[in-house]
């Protein structure tokens, strides 16, 4: 590809062996990561692939499903894989922020002498489950904004890092709304993807049924981790590192543009149901999980068909149904597939858009 076209983040200069030698090792790294989880956790292949992504991305995830399907066994399996501390939060409506970012205790040392000391909370580990996060309130939802953008956590005055990587994975259940809490637009957008865990079909719940209460064969990354935390910060550099040629960042643009209710930039039926389409953060989540999953395929450059396979996890959440798209009961996958034919079907035209 030719580099002069592409837009490529200031990296140090490697050499071409060096790059397919990490290359290499990130698809084959993250094969190994696949059966890990799938020793443990059955079925939801796309699931799993969205979640691992998402990791290679740097961001959060926010998985939804009924109870029952496995997204705390998904969740564990995936931080175990890869030998990362793992730190789950049933999240309550009397749960605090202080329960999760940790606060100051009294301590008193040998000498008796007594000084306060900082407890940190279960969101310093690599990988948090904020299992039903809609069930907190606004006050503790919103505590957990600075940690998602800056990866730090201020209490008492202090700025205290988190480790790194840092990698959130909140749940909710779509279907019980009594006593939750909705999670604001401004969180939502937080979340890099929003992974949709469907119900079993025959043949997973039948894996399912005859797996349950059966010893499980060891296997790659049941007992041990089959990487390390070094590695997932080597493969994440090398997705920031991965070029996207000018006209798919065009072409991501006019995605994102498609899911706003502007005319001649979104097609009839967003204009109709959307009230607001998505942020700019919505373009860079969609840029970053295209990359990711060009390197899992073996390349070092994002496509077209990359970009429309990431589309759905990473614009579902953050479109906001207008008045009649609520009334209908618009279906927003419905709704970014819309948005991304529509792009489709632009590339290559020139109008009133600011690409042009």
């Amino acid at each position: 590809m030719d580099r002069k076209s592409a837009v490529n983040p200031d990296a140090a200069v490697e050499t071409p062996e060096a790059v397919e030698r990490d290359l290499a090792g990130l698809v084959a790294g993250v094969g190994r990561w696949r059966a890990a989880i799938g020793a443990r956790y059955l079925g939801n292949e796309e699931v799993v692939e969205q979640l691992i992504l998402c990791a290679l991305a740097g961001g959060h995830a926010l998985i939804e499903g009924v109870p029952g399907l496995g997204k705390t066994t998904l969740v564990k399996a995936f931080a175990a894989a890869l030998d990362l501390s793992f730190a789950r939060v049933q999240f309550t409506p009397d749960l605090m922020p202080g329960d999760v970012l940790g606060g100051r205790i009294l301590d008193e040392d040998e000498a008796g002498k007594r000084r306060f000391r900082f407890e940190p909370g279960p969101i310093f580990a690599h990988v948090v489950l904020a299992d039903e996060i809609n069930r907190a309130g606004p006050r503790t939802q919103s505590a957990l904004l600075e940690a998602m953008a800056e990866r730090q956590v201020t209490s008492f005055g202090e700025t205290r890092a988190l480790p790194d990587p840092f990698l959130l994975v909140a749940t909710e259940n779509p279907i019980e709304m009594e006593g939750t809490y909705p999670l604001p637009e401004a969180q939502l957008d937080r979340f890099l993807v929003q992974i949709r865990v469907p119900e079993p079909d025959l043949a997973e719940l039948t894996g399912v049924l005859t797996a349950a209460g059966r010893p499980r064969p060891d296997s790659p990354g049941a007992k041990e981790p089959i990487a390390t935390r070094a590695d997932l910060l080597r493969w994440r550099s090398l997705t920031q590192r991965a070029l996207a040629a000018a006209d798919v960042v065009e072409y991501a643009a006019r995605v994102v543009l498609a899911t706003s209710p502007r005319e001649g930039l979104a097609p009839a039926l967003v204009q109709r149901s959307v009230r607001h389409g998505s942020s700019p953060r919505g373009g860079i989540a969609l840029l970053a999980l295209a990359k990711a999953r060009a390197l899992t395929q073996g390349r070092l450059h994002a496509t077209r068909e990359d970009v429309d396979l990431a589309a759905l996890p990473c614009l579902r959440h953050r479109m906001i149904l207008s008045y009649e798209g609520q009334a209908s009961e618009a279906d927003r996958d419905g709704l970014v597939r819309e948005a991304v034919a529509f792009a489709g079907s632009q590339v290559g035209k020139r109008g009133k858009s600011g690409l042009d």
